[in-house]
């Protein structure tokens, strides 16, 4: 499981030292793809193979499943994580999310999510305003 929020930096070689707290949730090997709202994910392999079941069974006649399809398998890569904790990301989805030197890591639970510092701000605020005012039971109305 992971859980809670870390600053960290990208080296010059696009490396990124991951928290110390996943690194045993990542050992068997994981993925990162492009994720919602302009994050990356980092998904272990068992958690990236329960999502890729699910995006293989969308119907090929459905546009937006191809669609969906081609931006999930098309952007995901294996990560390989060094005795260290570094992670060497990939240069065209450390542009697409907008990771320059600094990084802000988070747990979500099942996965890691990589954010653009500002970006992870905006989301964050947006998401505290809407935890804080929900009145609903959670799943019947988000």
């Amino acid at each position: 499981m992971f859980i809670g929020e870390y600053q960290h930096s990208v080296d010059g070689k696009g490396r990124l030292v991951l928290p110390s707290k996943f690194r045993a949730g990542l050992a068997d090997g994981c993925i990162v793809t492009k994720g919602q709202e302009g994050c990356l994910y980092v998904l272990p392999i068992a958690e990236w193979q329960t999502m890729a079941d699910e995006v293989s069974a969308l119907p090929l006649t459905d546009k937006r499943g191809r669609k969906w399809s081609r931006v999930f398998f098309g952007s995901s890569e294996d990560l390989s994580v060094d005795k260290q904790g570094r992670a060497m990301l990939p240069a065209t989805l450390r542009q697409w999310a907008g990771l320059t030197d600094k990084v802000t890591v988070i747990g979500v639970h099942s996965r890691v999510e990589l954010w653009d510092p500002e970006t992870w701000a905006t989301v964050l605020a947006e998401g505290e305003d809407e935890f804080v005012n929900t009145e609903e039971r959670i799943g019947e109305t988000i």
